[in-house]
């Protein structure tokens, strides 16, 4: 199996993956994690995994997330720290993320969505409207949000966890932008409010979990939830 990282993307690379993990290199640290969709065999031999790995996160059992995500640890070898940096660019795009080693295996960024940051940049700067209204649903650590305002929009970031409103600010920073509004809510709840306001956006992004929970305890069951939310959107 041929693996292509995006082109345009040197800081990232998907080295390996199969039997259930993925081999990843984030900068110039590279990371062994579960990937349960990798139902295929590995390319490369265990050695050469074992011998690559910076970081490796190992599950603890019967331990996982209400959302389904596993729960574990992070064996780390010398020098591999639990929080560090990666450029993405396009075009003028110029975005920078503050990685770490989360215990539900995530680093902060998932690395399929850079086509969609590139569609963001290509569609907020094609609009003719000076400074589009941009609103970002389960907007996570915010590359979508980054994405958008490098491109000239008036970016609103919705996320029920404040812990991850505080990493895409880090994000912001990082990429030299300002200016986001951000705010912690649950997204069906926020959505409800501003269609009562008749706000109205130039576009709005969300890529919402299986299952998730707002700030005051509110849940989101995508399958019971979804088609309100877009029926507001």
């Amino acid at each position: 199996m041929q693996l292509l990282r995006p082109q345009h993307w040197k800081d990232y690379e998907l080295i390996d993956s199969g039997d259930y993990e993925k081999l990843e290199r984030f900068g110039k640290y590279i990371i062994r994690r579960p990937e349960p969709q990798a139902v295929w065999r590995k390319s490369l031999p265990e050695k050469e995994w074992e011998d690559a790995a910076d970081a490796t996160f190992k599950k603890e059992k019967g331990k996982t997330s209400q959302d389904g995500n596993d729960k574990g640890v992070w064996v780390q070898k010398n020098g591999m720290p639990d929080q560090w940096f990666i450029n993405y660019q396009y075009k003028e795009m110029k975005l920078r993320f503050r990685l770490g080693l989360t215990s539900f295996k995530h680093v902060g960024v998932f690395p399929e969505q850079s086509e969609n940051w590139d569609f963001i940049y290509d569609t907020v700067r094609s609009l003719n409207v000076s400074e589009p209204k941009v609103l970002n649903l389960f907007a996570y650590t915010g590359g979508a949000s980054i994405a958008a305002k490098s491109a000239g929009a008036d970016v609103t970031h919705v996320d029920s966890v404040k812990q991850v409103i505080t990493w895409s600010r880090e994000n912001m920073d990082a990429s030299d932008l300002h200016d986001i509004r951000w705010i912690v809510e649950d997204a069906l709840k926020f959505c409800r409010r501003e269609v009562k306001r008749g706000k109205k956006y130039n576009g709005i992004i969300l890529d919402p979990p299986a299952y998730g929970r707002g700030p005051d305890g509110e849940k989101w069951i995508l399958e019971e939830n979804i088609a309100e939310i877009m029926s507001l959107c």
